[in-house]
């Protein structure tokens, strides 16, 4: 079911599925409202259909939980075992802004249909796995990263290059790869420890050690290799310090809000943040495997590539040195 009330989406987004007609609706066969799949067993006549809801038809449940798990729907509607006559609905997260106005337009919409009959939905569960700390730990994974990243790396290198400390190292047997090798294993040693203690303090780890262990170490590459490049763009740790910052929040906010608003949702993709964010997400919150998120990991690895390339370039050239 897609929200059409007035905190939902503007009214041109209608046309981007099929319509029911808002008189009766069989709902015998599986059908999606985008967000809802929904095997129901009864007819109902739905007057406001046009308002509430834009439906179109799906396989079978299984396909409304993996358009789920790819953020295409908002809910899975199926008939309750526990309480026969009535509807589950199976959401991401329970306590969602999507979940709540799910409700409250699925509530409208029976009140237009059948009045003040009992609720057609007793029952609401979740995809994500475990409690509140749980849920959240993603999150902050990925303030980790990006802390270690963004502010902490690029006031290193700058810091370095104002005390004129890399040049005296340049002028020993170090050359310049290998000095940024060192910089680069530095960042990831600490992100993973840092990770490594937040899952100790948790007291919980991922279903799939090796999955998660891959984008762990793949994030922090990348990451690293990042907050590397941005402070060899700066002369002194302070302009590291505020170019940090500018890069930081950008990156963390879209990805860690995207949940709680759509125009988010819309932005979070573009950000390299968003590549380690949703597969650890996925690994931790809904048991993913690597092999579905095999764009993701790749992803980071290039970028890291890139920037330690770009990284090479400047230390080479003595850039603000």
């Amino acid at each position: 079911m897609q929200q059409y009330s007035d905190m939902a989406q503007p009214r041109h987004h209608r046309r981007l599925l099929p319509r029911c007609k808002p008189s009766a609706i069989n709902l015998h066969a599986p059908v999606a409202c985008k967000g809802i799949v929904t095997p129901l067993w009864r007819s109902h006549r739905f007057d406001a259909a046009e308002k509430f809801l834009a439906v179109t038809r799906l396989q079978d449940e299984s396909e409304g939980v993996r358009l789920l798990k790819e953020h295409k729907i908002d809910g899975v509607l199926t008939g309750n075992d526990k309480a026969p006559g009535s509807l589950a609905l199976l959401v991401l997260k329970k306590d969602s802004l999507h979940t709540i106005a799910i409700m409250q337009n699925f509530s409208a919409l029976q009140k237009a249909a059948d009045g003040n009959k009992p609720d057609w939905i007793t029952d609401i569960k979740s995809l994500h796995q475990g409690g509140i700390q749980r849920e959240t730990l993603p999150t902050w994974i990925l303030m980790l990263v990006l802390l270690i990243g963004f502010i902490i790396l690029p006031a290193q290198v700058a810091e370095e290059k104002e005390k004129k400390l890399l040049l005296a190292l340049l002028q020993t047997p170090i050359n310049e790869v290998q000095w940024l090798i060192a910089k680069l294993i530095l960042g990831m040693v600490l992100i993973i420890t840092a990770v490594l203690f937040l899952h100790l303090l948790g007291n919980f780890g991922p279903l799939h050690l090796f999955d998660y262990l891959v984008f762990i170490v793949a994030g922090s590459f990348c990451f690293s290799a990042y907050g590397i490049f941005l402070g060899f763009l700066c002369r002194t740790q302070a302009s590291a310090r505020t170019l940090g910052v500018i890069f930081y929040l950008p990156h963390l906010l879209p990805s860690a809000m995207a949940d709680v608003s759509q125009k988010l949702t819309a932005v979070a993709p573009l950000l390299p943040s968003y590549q380690l964010y949703k597969p650890l997400q996925s690994i931790l919150l809904e048991n993913g495997r690597l092999a579905d998120m095999t764009f993701d990991w790749v992803y980071l690895m290039l970028l890291g590539s890139v920037m330690f390339c770009l990284s090479c370039l400047l230390i080479k050239k003595r850039w603000l040195m």
